[in-house]
């Protein structure tokens, strides 16, 4: 989540200090929904506007307390059984929240007035809560940030067990008048993007009860994998400049200790540590009961998408009910490239798992994938039905330009390469058939019918290295003319609107109406559509980076990015193997000069369908 590419354990004291924050009608129950799901009968306009400050059962590193604050808009006709839909995220007072950077405002007594993006005034007429908790130390919520780890999952996890009764909320930040949520069934759905959909998975991977679905969109499973890429060092910065961003004042001035905490667990190195191990929530996919709605875009430069696929992949082990759309997008939410559908299906989604709706959603297709811009297949399942194709590389008689398939590679073939960190894959991929002296393609035959990539790729590299480090990106790339959506434009590829299209109801502070978006297309010749990156230091770990010997080969193993894409007839599919990609992985030591062993490197690929 580059930010410039926005580019709790006690219940109730006595009763006679509990208090409802406002009461509703008495004995009121939310209506059966009707004409397959929940319908828009409940009034926006007077719903109730609250808060309450949940105590999350951690301290601050003065010791107080951690309080987060959990701003809630509510139907006024209903005292009880009502769902909640939920987005955690520290971006509500910095940075904002949807294509158009919404910030949460209150009034002069603090009440809260606009509830970021279109949740509330869809779907608080439909008979839900909607919860926007400041995570801890932004916004009104005390304590600190610590991306990703105890503090900001403990933060969300808080307030469903106080909705599920199982934790003490107040009435104010540090007032002592405790407030239960009575109205809720305890039923919780938690979303967002980016930060706010990790906080979800990370929250899932608690196994905490009452919460039955999450629906992370754009959004990690692994922060190691966010900044670091099999040991080589990713262009996002480091994990405590993004805490520093969102942190209110008070975490500023008091949270020293767990920003030296964050540099110490983070190195630059590459080696994945305890510290990146707690923030690593598929390994803890078994703890999951919530169902799962993924959306990613497969061009997502800024949350790559091994996150949704590793995740994706640990959830299916497990059993986990699960959809996903895939866009051609980069880091964009689907309310802004395929609005009607997608709040048309959430709210399906919605309806199902946190009302109990018999729609059949989760009987639909797995996957929704966008092939060409606006153009949506489905399909039965995610990975379709692809077999794992290990594909060989073997040379020509140009170095540099080799071949794509089922060709061995003679004995003892090599192909060479020098890193030039200046270079990336955009440059990699133009002149594909012309030899670069940075890059090594491998490109298979013209294809005489389509082939898809579904899944994630595998590549073993086998190589040596001048220099005492080196660095190794593969990329696979559709060659061929197609007109695709402009993901490295200035929208991430789509393009806003004057014209504001309504969703929901609305009031002068919160009107629902948001600035209508377009595709931005762009014709191309190439497009890369999986990238993987690794250190050749790790090639025996991810814990711990050796110095190379000059000229001995190692052997490593790394996946490229999770993917569905079609490459078309008439196209070809190449790998390209080159060092640094600059713009993705930051420069090592020097430019060696990389030797690749080709009968020692290969790549397995899902494919349905095969190449030439």
């Amino acid at each position: 989540m580059k930010v410039t590419r926005l580019s709790t354990l006690l219940t109730g004291l006595v009763a006679g200090l509990t208090m409802a924050l406002v009461p509703g009608l008495a004995g009121a129950a939310p209506a059966a929904p009707h004409d397959g799901g929940s319908q828009p009968i409940y009034s926006y306009a007077n719903a109730i506007r609250e808060t309450a400050w949940v105590d999350t059962g951690l301290k601050d590193p003065s010791g107080k307390a951690v309080r987060v604050a959990a701003d809630i808009i509510r139907p006024s006709e209903l005292s009880s059984g009502v769902p909640v839909i939920m987005d955690a995220s520290p971006y509500y007072a910095c940075c904002g929240r949807g294509n158009e950077s919404q910030l949460k405002t209150y009034d002069s007594a603090g009440k809260p007035l606009q509830f970021p993006l279109y949740y509330d005034n869809y779907f608080v007429p439909r008979g839900y809560a909607i919860v926007l908790v400041d995570l801890a130390g932004t916004n009104r919520s005390n304590g600190c940030v610590d991306v990703g780890g105890p503090s900001d999952i403990g933060s969300a996890k808080a307030v469903v067990d106080w909705l599920n009764g199982r934790a003490t909320a107040y009435t104010s930040a540090t007032g002592s008048t405790t407030v239960r949520a009575t109205w809720t069934s305890g039923s919780v759905g938690m979303i967002g993007k980016s930060w706010d959909g990790t906080i979800a998975n990370g929250v899932a991977a608690t196994g905490v009860a009452g919460l039955k679905t999450v629906v992370p969109i754009s959004a990690i499973s692994s922060w190691y994998d966010y900044y670091r890429a099999n040991g080589a060092d990713l262009t996002a910065g480091q994990p405590s400049g993004l805490s520093s961003l969102v942190e209110n004042s008070a975490a500023q001035n008091g949270c020293g200790s767990v920003q030296s905490a964050i540099d110490a667990g983070s190195p630059t190195n590459g080696n994945y540590t305890s510290w990146w191990d707690q923030r690593n929530y598929y390994k803890s996919a078994a703890n999951v009961h919530a169902s799962v709605f993924i959306a990613h875009g497969v061009e997502d430069t800024n949350v790559k998408t091994i996150n949704f696929g590793q995740w994706w992949d640990a959830l299916a082990a497990q059993g986990v009910e699960r959809k996903i759309w895939l866009s051609q997008t980069s880091h964009v939410d689907p309310f802004d490239y395929r609005r009607t559908q997608w709040v048309d299906t959430l709210h399906q989604w919605f309806d199902h798992y946190l009302l109990g709706v018999d729609n059949g959603i989760q009987n639909g297709p797995q996957l929704s994938v966008e092939r060409t811009p606006d153009n949506w297949v489905d399909a039965a399942s995610f990975p379709e039905a692809a077999t794992a194709t290990s594909l060989k590389l073997s040379g020509t008689t140009t170095n540099g330009l080799g071949k794509l398939g089922s060709t061995a590679p003679k004995a003892g073939a090599v192909e060479t390469f020098t890193d030039n960190p200046s270079l990336s894959e955009t440059n990699w991929e133009s002149n594909p058939d012309t030899a670069n002296s940075a890059r090594v393609v491998f490109s298979s035959g013209t294809l005489s019918s389509p082939v898809t990539v579904s899944g994630t790729s595998t590549i073993t590299v086998t190589a040596s290295s001048s220099g005492t480090s080196g660095q190794v990106s593969a990329v696979l790339v559709d060659l061929g003319p197609e007109t695709v959506r402009n993901f490295d434009g200035d929208g991430e590829g789509i393009v806003t609107g004057t014209t504001r299209t309504c969703f929901g109801s609305g009031t002068p502070s919160d009107t629902g109406c948001f600035l209508d978006t377009s595709a931005d297309t762009i014709d191309v010749n190439a497009e890369v559509i999986s990238r993987g990156w690794a250190d050749l230091g790790h090639y025996a770990s991810l814990g711990s980076k050796a110095t190379l010997t000059p000229g001995k080969q190692y052997t490593m193993t790394f996946k490229l990015a999770t993917t569905d894409h079609q490459v078309a007839a008439g196209h070809r599919l190449a790998l390209i193997v080159g060092g640094t990609d600059n713009g993705y992985i930051t420069a090592g030591s020097g430019k060696p000069k990389i030797t690749l062993s080709l009968t020692g490197t290969s790549i397995q690929v899902p494919l349905v369908g095969s190449l030439p």
